[in-house]
Parts: C-alpha cells; structure tokens; sequence
C-alpha cells in the first residue's frame, strides 16, 4: 500500500538525498507547498515573499517502510528546533512542516512530533521542536534540475558540505531500513 507524506524541512536536496537511501521508498519529488503563489519559481520561493516551504513528497510502500520510521527519519534529517531555517539556510521557505491530507495523517504527525520530542530535547538540547503540522494545500513541482539532486551532482559543495552528513546521520539510524 503507498502512502505520500509531504514533508519540509531545510533544503529539500537533503530530504530528497536521505529518502532515496531507504528501502519502501518509491518516490521522491521535490516541491514547494504552504505558500498562496501559484506555480512559484525557485527563484521566487527563494525570496520568502511565497509562504512556499521547500519539501519533498515522498511517497513509500507501507508494507516495506512503516510510515512511522518515515516520520521519525524526517526528525532526524533537519533540527526541527531551528524556527524558519536549517544552517545557513534562512527564511520561510526552509522552515520545517509536516503537510498532512485528512485526520489520520494529522494524528500520525502529530505522535511523530511527541516522540521527536521525547528523544529530541534534553537538558543538554532544551530548545522546543516547532515543526509546524497544517493541511497541506496545492503542491507544485520544482524545476527538474531539483529532482534527485544530490545524485546528479554528488560533488556540489553544498551536497558535500550539507546533504551528505545527514544522509549518512539516516543511514546510521536507520539501518536495518537502507535499500
């Protein structure tokens, strides 16, 4: 049985990178969602001026990936305690979301959220998540160029000094789950 999550949190070439490694993954799209634009650009998403997060809608085979680890892989791909950015990334449009489609998926998130939260603050970490969780409306479909990024450009500085880290930071977690 598929199932799509429409996720955001930084980047999306990182999101899209770390998915692709999991086994139960079918696909993968880069978009932007959340926004009132229609049909954004990147250069306009870039701008903040959108509402548009840059995410992912990853679409996976339950049987083969519980959506569960899915949810819990996204927490572990960004710092959802970094309020509208990731790194040096700054604005809206990398802040991090959970786009859900009916009432199952918005109880999914939210008890993703509770476990990040479990295991996510500390007293060495006390910050609060503040992955927002809100109805997902249209989506567009980024330029192709942003489609499986990271595999066409493996040695872009930014997917080395970026993407990689927390691809292998999922691999590391979620072995048992690679493809």
């Amino acid at each position: 049985m598929s199932t799509t999550f429409v996720l955001a949190g930084g980047c999306f070439w990182c999101l899209d990178a770390a998915y692709r490694a999991l086994r139960g993954v079918e696909s993968v799209v880069s978009c932007y969602t959340g926004g009132a634009t229609p049909n954004p650009s990147y250069e306009q998403v870039c701008t903040g001026a959108t509402g548009h997060a840059e995410a992912v809608a990853v679409t996976f085979d339950e049987t083969v990936l519980p959506p569960e680890i899915v949810l819990d892989a996204f927490f572990t791909m960004h710092d959802p305690t970094q309020l509208n950015r990731q790194g040096a990334d700054v604005g809206t449009q990398y802040r991090s979301a959970m786009f859900y489609v009916d009432e199952d998926q918005r109880q999914l998130f939210e008890a993703a959220k509770l476990r990040a939260a479990a295991w996510w603050t500390s007293e060495d970490r006390p910050e609060e998540i503040v992955t927002q969780i809100e109805p997902l409306g249209e989506v567009f479909p980024a330029e192709e160029y942003h489609q499986d990024f990271f595999a066409k450009n493996p040695t872009q500085g930014y997917c080395l000094a970026v993407a990689v880290p927390k691809v292998n930071k999922v691999r590391a977690s979620f072995a048992e789950y690679l493809s």
